[in-house]
């Protein structure tokens, strides 16, 4: 082979590289898309999502069944109304509810499903009205370290 065509079969691997990490930073940074195009919507209200943004993925069981496509405020009530897109083999029962947990200690934030019991669906569109919002970390150790204090003064 001469040096041309080792240039030109280099060039073509280095390139296949590139598009390899390419692929792979936009899979780990959850910005590929899912393929949910054709799902149907469901609206959620929560008091508080703490970090979930758009793209969050929305698992039932730790299987990813759709994502979060949009978050607004509620002027009225001052929730915040999440709308998910839901994979269309996905029949969720009316009696459904939907909380925010965190993956891991620092991990993002997605929202779980837990499938009631009724027989009737939801139907698209529909609104999943048993929540429960994301917990605050901050909240949570400012309330153990004020107990644990309060605890120790009132046993001197």
């Amino acid at each position: 082979m001469n040096q041309r065509s080792i240039d030109w079969w280099v060039g073509i691997f280095v390139l296949l590289g590139i598009v390899a990490l390419a692929v792979l930073a936009l899979r780990v940074g959850n910005l590929a898309g899912f393929t949910y195009g054709r799902g149907y919507v469901l609206h959620a209200s929560f008091s508080n999502v703490g970090s979930l943004k758009t793209r969050s993925p929305v698992k039932i069981g730790g299987v990813t069944i759709g994502e979060v496509t949009d978050i607004q405020m509620n002027p009225k009530t001052f929730m915040a109304e999440v709308t998910m897109r839901i994979s269309p083999r996905i029949r969720l029962p009316a009696d459904t509810g939907a909380s925010i947990y965190t993956a891991g200690l620092l991990g993002e934030q997605y929202i779980s499903i837990q499938p009631g019991g009724m027989p009737q669906v939801l139907s698209p569109g529909a609104t999943i009205t048993m929540t429960q919002g994301a917990v605050n970390i901050d909240q949570l150790i400012g309330q153990m370290v004020f107990s644990k204090a309060s605890g120790t003064s009132a046993g001197h």
